[in-house]
């Protein structure tokens, strides 16, 4: 039997509220997690129940749906809905999984779905197996195996990720919270928004910089101190 994606519908418009569950009720995969009409309803039910996808709508009182998105620790996958397509850069900036202008038809909120559903099933097949070398990322219409020994570093980009092996490049439809889950803590660290970094990889330190086989990568300010104190202790 296959899993079901916890779904949590946000949305203050009762109209296309009735819309979004006539959309969700038909897939097969979903099971709704709660129904709110706005934000505050929302961060009860993301505090009492398990969810794993947000439909979160941008235009609301009191709280918009923004300005809800940063106020949270730990979001689950976040698919944004809302009439203005304008909001679209502070989507990716906050790294959300996809970015729905309405009125969107079925099939549009269905390639949403499925994209949540494939990073849900890879963020949770390296956790079956704790000695696994390996993971499989999806790119294009195929699946390429990555061995954690020849990942240098990951690249953010805006809704994909670029990985840096030792012999190629790969891109995949991923976010870089996602690639952080699959990676080892102990032998990644994220160093920058953009930038997630194996730390045997790392040939020196220049100022802010990391040098990754000849290329400097951007320690984010606020992280500086601390990857330096974690690199320079090891």
């Amino acid at each position: 039997m296959s899993m079901k994606i916890r779904t949590l519908v946000v949305e203050d418009e009762p109209l296309a509220r009735e819309g979004l569950l006539t959309y969700l009720n038909a897939i097969d995969f979903v099971e709704i997690a709660g129904v709110c009409e706005d934000a505050l309803q929302a961060n009860v039910v993301l505090a009492t129940g398990a969810v794993d996808v947000m439909l979160l709508d941008i235009q609301m009182p009191k709280i918009t749906g923004i300005e809800f998105l940063k106020s949270l620790k730990n979001p689950p996958l976040v698919i944004l809905t809302t009439a203005y397509p304008n909001f679209a850069l502070q989507g990716y900036e906050l790294d959300v999984l996809d970015y729905l202008v309405k009125p969107f038809p079925l099939e549009r909120l269905m390639k949403a779905m499925n994209k949540a559903n494939e990073f849900i099933q890879l963020r949770n097949k390296p956790s079956s197996s704790s000695v696994s070398s390996f993971f499989f990322v999806k790119s294009d219409h195929r699946y390429e195996k990555i061995n954690y020994d020849e990942l240098l570093f990951v690249e953010g980009m805006e809704n994909y990720v670029v990985m840096h092996t030792s012999s190629k490049k790969i891109i995949t439809l991923m976010r870089m919270k996602e690639v952080e889950e699959v990676l080892p803590a102990s032998a990644f660290i994220r160093i920058h928004k953009s930038y997630i970094v194996a730390v045997k990889a790392i040939t020196s330190i220049e100022g802010s910089d990391l040098i990754v086989t000849g290329k400097p990568l951007p320690m984010s300010r606020e992280k500086k101190s601390e990857i330096l104190e974690l690199l320079l202790k090891r």
